[in-house]
């Protein structure tokens, strides 16, 4: 900006603003002249200097401050050439800076760091610090309000995951090849409206090794899951791809032929060969005759004669009985329609299958029947699961997400386990090494930088400080650690059944003369096939549903902390976890509630979310929050797994191993039932039973099973 708008700024100014603080008018013309090419509108210029206008107006009006910066815009954007001129003197000779100080025209002497005034006429001007740090903290709210707005906006726009992908050509001639069945999905970046999941990342995958996908809740596993099935990321366009992530539709086909459609190669065939055969028994035509054997073979050659029995194998395994088999899948229950949706997956094979926690739909006997089923899967697989013991069961190698990137390792989850936290010790020592090496360089310099004899050196060890790349600290994630409330002793039978029956109709008992007892020393895991009544168990147990025959007894100082498979979907998804608190529990600090909301790790940020915004693990864990406001003395948890990171299944395994309460347990995650379980109870044929010998005698009950099965 030249001399003379930066005059008429100032005079415009002060006609504005006749009562303007001299220091106010000095910052926002210094400002105005300094930073002239950031201003494309009177909004730029707002958010620069509108606070400090504020400071100066006496009403604060926004619209008149507003207005004062179009002002200035106007005059930013003038032609000041005619104004300029005849301020412009043409230099024949060279100037002594010095001399310039015994100038008696006042107006063409300016302030200078590199000369002393000596003239007593002229004053250096001072600034009021308080008053300019009072306008920049009020400068700097205002920004912050807008930098708000722009991302909320922007989240607006982008309310879904983005891509990005640089694709390189020898992926495209590999992919009009046809012969490529490798994955290498490279260079793409991957984000969820303004939160970046992925940068630079990588993820390449051999055909037939089954990979698991691992990683903190909310990082982006599903997303990219999402991604890679729409085919948003590249993928050689040969290559079938299928995510189970949506439920079969219900409708009047029957469970077995609804998976026996999935083969779309095989019922074309099938429709084809019936046309031929009726066209052929309706005219002699040696055409049709011909492709009919040529129909004949590729049925043969896909065994379609063997479909229908592999279909039920395969929901026999995921836990339909032959009844159930020809059922219409409009009366299945959502989670049973999953188990089809599963079921179509397997029978079809593809060259990719993308699996999202899908362990969450199925009891323990139907796992363990997945996981030999997977052993021997032929194509490629990647699966996302929080099962531990899944995992080590399926996985071939596993994809790690963490800090925007994925590192793949060859072995099952407890062998990733091992060398993943080898790696971060070598990282840590080469991390620790590299510091001290630059700590080393940076004392030479301090040292000898300013003696002649060694600043040669000194320059040269400098060199090779500045060429040396960025140092970053090795990131280590924190500990996840959940912290369940204490709860006083009650040294007696808290629960007992005697001779307890229960049907929801009478005449078609769910349950016959139970017997059973629990006291606070209590660790039960309820096993059982689905259908077994495992949650109406426990809902008898609550109290929810009164026992049809027998005595159910209850403590009197018993305090029951219950999570339901549905626990989540109660929440209001408006709201944020802090808000929900001091709606339903009304009375106390914002402190208490994010005191409490942190022991299970909704902390932060989080806190202040939406619920519906937060990631499945997370709701979990909000849902925790609620079960133990009013602090149990007795847990009674229903599939509390579903959603959790295999860290967060870990620490709660650990929070009820100290819990000084008692605890039931209905859960199919083997890891957690390993660490908490004391005693097993099975659900079955009308009753519930001791199991001796705990989970493991019936894990091994059921892969003898299998195994006679097979054989």
């Amino acid at each position: 900006m030249s001399d003379g708008v930066e005059v008429l700024v100032e005079n415009f100014l002060q006609k504005k603003i006749p009562n303007i603080d001299s220091d106010l008018l000095t910052y926002v013309v210094d400002v105005t002249k300094t930073s002239v090419d950031d201003f494309e509108s009177a909004d730029d210029l707002y958010d620069a200097v509108g606070g400090v206008l504020h400071e100066a107006i006496e009403n604060d009006d926004e619209n008149e401050i507003k207005n004062i910066c179009k002002g200035i815009i106007n005059l930013l954007n003038k032609d000041t050439t005619t104004e300029t001129t005849k301020n412009v003197k043409i230099l024949n000779a060279p100037v002594h800076i010095g001399d310039r100080t015994k100038n008696d025209d006042k107006t063409t002497i300016h302030d200078s760091i590199w000369l002393k005034q000596n003239n007593d006429d002229i004053t250096l001007k001072t600034v009021d610090l308080k008053k300019l740090e009072k306008a920049d903290a009020k400068l700097k709210q205002k920004s912050d309000k807008r930098e708000k707005d722009e991302i909320c906006n922007e989240e607006e726009k982008c309310a879904g995951p983005t891509t990005n992908q640089v694709i390189q050509k020898k992926d495209l001639k590999q992919d009009q090849s046809g012969k490529v069945v490798d994955i290498r999905i490279e260079n793409f970046d991957l984000a969820y409206g303004s939160k970046v999941l992925l940068k630079n990342a990588n993820l390449v995958m051999a055909f037939g090794r089954r990979y698991g996908f691992v990683g903190r809740n909310g990082l982006g596993k599903t997303t990219l899951l999402r991604a890679i099935s729409k085919r948003e990321l590249f993928i050689p366009s040969h290559v079938t791809v299928l995510h189970v992530e949506q439920e079969v539709v219900g409708d009047d086909t029957n469970a077995v032929d609804s998976v026996l459609e999935a083969d779309v190669v095989r019922l074309k065939l099938i429709k084809e060969e019936e046309e031929l055969t009726k066209r052929i028994n309706n005219s002699s035509n040696p055409a049709s005759s011909t492709r009919l054997s040529e129909v004949y073979a590729a049925l043969s050659d896909i065994e379609a004669d063997k479909a229908p029995a592999r279909v039920s194998m395969i929901l026999s395994g995921l836990g339909f009985t032959t009844e159930m088999q020809n059922m219409k899948t409009k009366q299945f229950s959502g989670g049973w329609r999953m188990r089809l949706a599963l079921a179509r997956a397997l029978f079809t094979k593809p060259d990719l299958l993308l699996l999202d926690e899908p362990t969450n739909m199925l009891d323990v006997k139907a796992i363990l029947w997945l996981e030999n089923y997977l052993q021997t899967w032929p194509t490629t697989l990647l699966v996302v699961s929080h099962d531990r013991m899944f995992l080590d069961a399926v996985a071939t190698d596993i994809v790690f997400l963490h800090s925007r990137s994925l590192d793949t390792f060859k072995g099952n989850y407890t062998q990733f386990e091992v060398t993943k936290d080898e790696k971060l010790r070598n990282q840590q020592r080469e991390y620790e090494a590299q510091k001290q090496y630059r700590e080393h360089l940076q004392a030479y310099v301090d040292r000898w930088r300013v003696n002649a004899n060694r600043a040669a050196q000194a320059q040269s060890k400098l060199k090779i400080l500045e060429k040396l790349p960025d140092l970053t600290p090795v990131e280590i994630e924190p500990k996840v650690t959940l912290r369940l409330p204490e709860c006083d002793r009650v040294n007696a039978t808290m629960l007992r059944f005697d001779e307890v029956d229960f049907a929801y109709v009478a005449g078609t008992n769910i349950f016959e003369k139970v017997d059973l007892n629990a006291n606070m020393d209590a660790r039960i895991a309820v096993l059982g096939e689905n259908g077994s009544g495992k949650t109406t168990l426990l809902k008898i147990l609550l109290g929810e549903y009164e026992p049809t025959g027998g005595v159910r007894r209850v403590h009197r100082n018993m305090r029951v902390g219950y999570f339901s498979q549905h626990h989540v979907d109660s929440l209001s998804m408006k709201q944020t976890s802090l808000e929900l608190f001091k709606t339903r529990y009304p009375g106390k600090l914002d402190v208490e509630y994010r005191s409490h909301l942190g022991k299970y790790g909704v902390t932060g940020e989080l806190a202040m979310r939406p619920i519906s915004s937060l990631s499945g693990g997370q709701k979990s864990r909000v849902a925790f929050a609620v079960m133990t406001w009013h602090e149990p003395n007795f847990f009674i948890l229903d599939e509390p797994t579903n959603h959790l990171d295999i860290e967060t299944v870990e620490a709660l395994g650990e929070a009820l191993k100290k819990f000084n309460g008692g605890v039931i347990l209905v859960s199919h995650n083997e890891q957690l039932i390993q660490m908490v379980a004391q005693e097993t109870w099975l659900c079955g044929n009308k009753t519930v039973t001791r199991i001796e010998g705990g989970f493991p005698a019936y894990k091994k009950a059921l892969e003898e099973e299998f195994r006679r099965i097979n054989t």
